[in-house]
């Protein structure tokens, strides 16, 4: 007879098949079994009839890419430890030596980082061009640009492009575009149908998504996702992901794959008390300009409305301000101290509402004409009333008078 450690790893009960409840099985693996040495040599990771390895997928990590293929309306999808990674696995596995990759000037500061970083140092070369004028996007195209990034609204100064426009050079030009949709979130607008009704279809051919943001909820997971609606880009796509040995684990699929169901709800809500504090701080005195895309008066507001429509669920939970140039950079500090409902962090699309004050000119290459001057301040709303947002929002003004 077995040793009892031997028989505790090598137990006979197996329990029935059959099961089901509301959320999936979570399973975790590195080591993956195969039933005999034939099927290991057969077994094929690549196209999801099989498993192979953990790094390669589970049941759990086919299930959150197959859903979220279907949030956004792509056809495969791939799961990255961070949206960064996101970013920097479709620059990986699409850019070589002489390359270039165009950046609008609003990007994620981390991916403009990227480019001036570690891409650089391999001889792939990068221009910004201004999101808000396609003229200047057609003009920096040349042979070198193998990819064209977009964002949608815009990460910090929220301004929203005319992304249809974009799409349609980088076609002309038969130039790769990837959209970084974690602003959208799959819901303000479909990225691989960005005319519904329209043949032939307008559609970008990449979509990264940092789950870390709504779809996960709760402040708490870091993942990405990148999603394509062509085989053979995904497979490109794909073997670089394997070769660099990127995985996400068990346990933050799960949490993704719980929160899912409440996405549209989360959403939703938090556009609702976006709309509602950008709407009251358009009326105080202490701001220049806020910015939010469902505001007339912010920039892109017409593409936003074009693409979104104006419903609530089109306009996720940012907007920014833009302090008045007579209030100085400690006085704005002492602001942002002053709130107590809305926290000082980085990130957004979780159930607490954030605050973060930013360096404009050091994250553009130069001010934009359609910004005024002044200290730009970035809000995410979380989960909490929008009265009580307002209130704090109010008695943290006292502090700059």
């Amino acid at each position: 007879m077995a040793e009892l450690t031997t028989t505790l790893i090598h137990h006979p009960y197996q329990p029935p098949a059959g099961f089901g409840a509301p959320q999936p099985g979570v399973f975790k693996a590195s080591t993956v079994f195969f039933p005999n040495v034939a099927a290991m040599r057969q077994f094929e990771w690549k196209d999801k009839s099989a498993y192979t390895y953990g790094l390669h997928g589970t049941p759990t990590t086919y299930t959150l890419e197959e859903r979220l293929c279907t949030l956004e309306g792509g056809a495969q999808c791939l799961l990255v430890p961070s949206g960064l990674a996101a970013i920097a696995t479709v620059c990986l596995a699409l850019l070589r030596r002489g390359d270039e990759v165009l950046i609008p000037d609003n990007a994620y500061g981390p991916s403009k980082a990227l480019a001036e970083g570690e891409l650089a140092h391999w001889g792939i070369t990068h221009r910004y061009f201004d999101p808000m004028d396609p003229a200047d996007l057609a003009a920096k195209l040349s042979p070198a640009t193998k990819l064209v990034w977009l964002e949608a609204a815009g990460s910090v100064t929220l301004e929203f492009p005319d992304l249809c426009a974009q799409v349609r050079l980088c076609r002309a030009a038969k130039v790769l575009c990837a959209l970084d949709n974690t602003w959208g979130a799959g819901l303000a607008f479909q990225p691989f149908d960005l005319q519904p009704g329209q043949l032939p279809t307008l559609a970008v051919d990449i979509s990264i998504h940092a789950l870390t943001k709504y779809p996960s909820g709760g402040g708490d997971v870091l993942m990405g996702s990148v999603i394509t609606t062509h085989e053979r880009l995904h497979m490109q796509l794909k073997l670089c992901h394997m070769r660099l040995g990127l995985g996400v684990a068990a346990n933050d699929a799960e949490s993704v794959l719980r929160a899912l169901p409440s996405l549209v709800l989360r959403y939703r809500s938090h556009d609702e008390t976006a709309r509602t504090l950008a709407h009251w701080c358009q009326q105080r005195n202490e701001f220049a300009q806020v910015l939010h895309p469902a505001l007339p008066q912010s920039p892109g507001h017409v593409h936003w409305r074009v693409l979104c429509g104006d419903a609530l669920g089109a306009a996720a939970g940012l907007f920014s301000v833009i302090f008045k140039p007579d209030v100085n950079q400690a006085r704005v500090d002492a602001f942002c101290d002053a709130l107590q409902l809305f926290k000082i962090g980085y990130s957004w699309g979780g159930p607490m509402s954030l605050v973060m004050p930013y360096q404009l000119e050091t994250m553009r290459s130069s001010w934009p004409v359609y910004l005024q001057p002044g200290i730009l301040v970035r809000f995410s709303t979380g989960l909490e009333s929008a009265a009580d947002l307002q209130a704090d929002l109010q008695q943290a003004l006292q502090h700059i008078a």
